[in-house]
């Protein structure tokens, strides 16, 4: 086995208390002490030697990337939203990466459409994703499942994700039972 550890987006505009999507998230991620559990399983792989990638959405200031006719990127775009290079764009400061860490961008759902991740992967020989991040039942899931048909072995931390409601992210782990193990944290062994 060869792991990689994906957080993604975790970023300041979705999980943290002033972020544009504070309303949607931080709630859930609260109640459960996602970001708590999230840095307790980064300390854990780096502790493994385990590889680290930090997934994020983001778009050019001018949105040149952005889908017009995407229901989820058009709000963001009119909340001013996912722009690179600003503070919304960031990994929450409790996660911060370290030197030598991934950062994926991504202007998709997808942690794979159009981003340097299965370069990576393949680079490094890597044979087994560990996936957590916001949301749940959004890049969680779409990660999981590409991951899958592309014939990574797949565990979704579930304690490590969030969806913008309980029914949203217990609906998305169900679906997700049929293609990667669903896993809390505490019970991972990277080794």
């Amino acid at each position: 086995m060869k792991p990689m550890l994906l957080v993604m987006d975790m970023l300041n505009d979705l999980v943290h208390e002033n972020g544009g999507g504070a309303k949607t998230y931080v709630p859930q991620m609260k109640e459960r002490d996602v970001l708590g559990r999230t840095k307790a399983v980064i300390a854990k792989a780096r502790a493994a030697g385990v590889l680290i990638g930090y997934v994020r959405v983001g778009f050019s200031p001018d949105y040149r990337e952005c889908p017009p006719n995407s229901p989820i990127f058009s709000r963001a775009r009119g909340a001013g939203m996912f722009k690179l290079g600003t503070w919304g764009t960031e990994v929450h400061p409790e996660l911060t990466p370290e030197a030598g860490e991934f950062d994926i961008v991504k202007h998709r759902v997808s942690p794979f459409y159009g981003t340097s991740l299965e370069p990576i992967l393949r680079a490094h020989g890597v044979t087994d994703l560990f996936l957590c991040g916001v949301s749940t039942n959004g890049v969680v899931h779409t990660g999981a499942r590409e991951a899958h048909d592309r014939d990574y072995a797949c565990t979704v931390l579930e304690d490590c994700c969030a969806g913008g409601t309980t029914d949203e992210h217990e609906s998305a782990l169900r679906c997700l039972g049929r293609f990667a193990a669903i896993r809390n944290s505490a019970d991972v062994s990277f080794a």
